[in-house]
């Protein structure tokens, strides 16, 4: 198979973050730690996985990174935007995640990263005041200003290339309108400060200008609209979203497939969330929580298809909360009771109690996201990239087919994509073992 044409990863890649809280301090940090040999990236693919190549018999698999040009952690340089005006070390502490050695051992790398003022609207954020915000007349001169910080961050820091991640709060769910349905009307509504144009989709749009990578990393409506997909292939900028799978659905991407795969039935799944760092406040308002919530509750609805297993999943009754309770912080308790049939119908149980930290979890999807995304745009691939949806709760899709949440089938979409991109054949089950059958 001929190798994709990728350019090399020359010079360094600026890592522009939207939001400088627990996620993004976390990832910078550990970045810092990993890149001073203190501690090691768990959780990164791009860090840590093998990838077989050919056939089982022959026994290759090398790590991720050395079959692609991917950018070096070395090479990262991190800017970002922020509603306070917290430089890194500040803003990691208020997180509280990592422990005071570890924010010590990078203390003077994260003092230096100072958030530029952010683009906000509390429209969008009700439980949020910020004051290191933008002051614009119209929404296309906040975009302006955005540029404007992007072209600076380029000059300034001397990197060759770019990718953004929206590392923010979840903002109000709101539906699809004309504004959103093509460039140029989305342009005129920038120019008119039209109300369904939310601070992520400025963010969105003055990247794609900038031909710089956007990643979505929250449920809200975003880059995943018609003018901003469209203005990406325009550009040929790759793009991706979006939210990022880190603790319970991550689990159901596991669990729902297991039981379609031995066809078990499923009458009900009850989710709880408890957290109380500023993601579980800013979800307390029932406008970000709805977000969440669609973006949560599609998972199963795909997985388990209803429509082709009326008898097992039809009445399924799916239900998911989430709470605030400042005492947990970054450590997220994530509570499931499932309730399953199986042979002649009896019924039985699963429990299931992850006392997990969203922050740990995240971290390692961020810089695998950002070096994945710089790789597509070195091999000139754009829009929707359908290959990252492993790293997402409501991976975008193209709008002709419908998205696919199952675990494995993301992994291996994921690892298909990377032989491909490096030259190698797919993986399959019409391998070695296969045609022996018939020998």
């Amino acid at each position: 198979m001929p190798k994709v044409e990728i350019s090399p990863a020359k010079g360094k890649l600026g890592v522009l973050l939207v939001g400088l809280g627990a996620v993004s301090t976390t990832f910078i940090a550990g970045v810092i730690l990993c890149n001073k040999g203190i501690a090691k990236p768990i959780g990164s693919l791009t860090q840590l996985q093998a990838i077989r190549i050919g056939r089982r018999d022959e026994n290759k698999n090398p790590l991720i990174k050395d079959i692609l040009p991917l950018a070096s952690m070395q090479d990262l340089v991190f800017g970002a935007w922020d509603i306070f005006p917290d430089d890194a070390y500040q803003a990691a502490r208020k997180a509280a995640v990592l422990s005071e050695k570890h924010l010590l051992e990078a203390k003077k790398e994260l003092e230096k990263i100072k958030p530029m003022k952010a683009v906000f609207d509390q429209n969008f954020v009700k439980n949020l005041s910020g004051t290191h915000t933008k002051r614009a007349k119209t929404k296309m001169e906040s975009a302006q200003l955005l540029r404007q910080d992007i072209q600076q961050f380029k000059r300034q820091t001397g990197v060759s290339r770019m990718v953004m991640i929206w590392c923010g709060s979840t903002e109000s769910f709101i539906e699809q309108q004309k504004v959103h349905q093509s460039i140029d009307e989305f342009e005129h509504g920038l120019e008119s400060n039209h109300p369904a144009i939310s601070p992520s989709m400025i963010y969105a749009y003055a990247a794609l200008c900038e031909k710089v990578p956007y990643v979505n990393g929250s449920p809200h409506l975003t880059v995943d609209i018609p003018a901003l997909t469209e203005l990406a292939e325009k550009n040929g900028v790759p793009v991706a979203g979006k939210d990022f799978k880190t603790g319970q659905t991550l689990l159901k991407t596991a669990l729902a497939p297991m039981f379609k795969y031995r066809m078990l039935g499923v009458s009900g799944w009850f989710s709880t969330n408890i957290l109380g760092n500023r993601d579980g406040l800013v979800l307390s308002d029932q406008g970000s929580f709805k977000s969440k919530e669609l973006s949560k509750k599609s998972v199963l609805d795909y997985i388990l298809q209803p429509n082709l297993y009326p008898q097992l999943y039809k009445d399924l009754y799916h239900k998911v909360r989430i709470e605030y309770y400042p005492p947990k912080n970054d450590n997220k308790e994530a509570w499931d009771s499932i309730d399953i049939f199986g042979w002649l119908g009896y019924p039985m149980e699963i429990k299931v109690n992850f006392l997990c930290r969203d922050s740990i979890l995240a971290a390692p999807v961020v810089l695998d996201l950002a070096l994945f995304i710089d790789l597509a745009q070195r091999a000139k691939m754009k829009g929707i990239q359908e290959w990252l949806s492993f790293y997402f709760k409501a991976p975008m899709h193209s709008p002709s087919v419908y998205p696919e949440h199952d675990l494995a089938i993301q992994h291996m979409k994921l690892k298909n994509t990377l032989r491909y991109l490096a030259g190698y054949e797919p993986i399959t089950h019409l391998g070695l073992d296969y045609y022996s059958y018939w020998d």
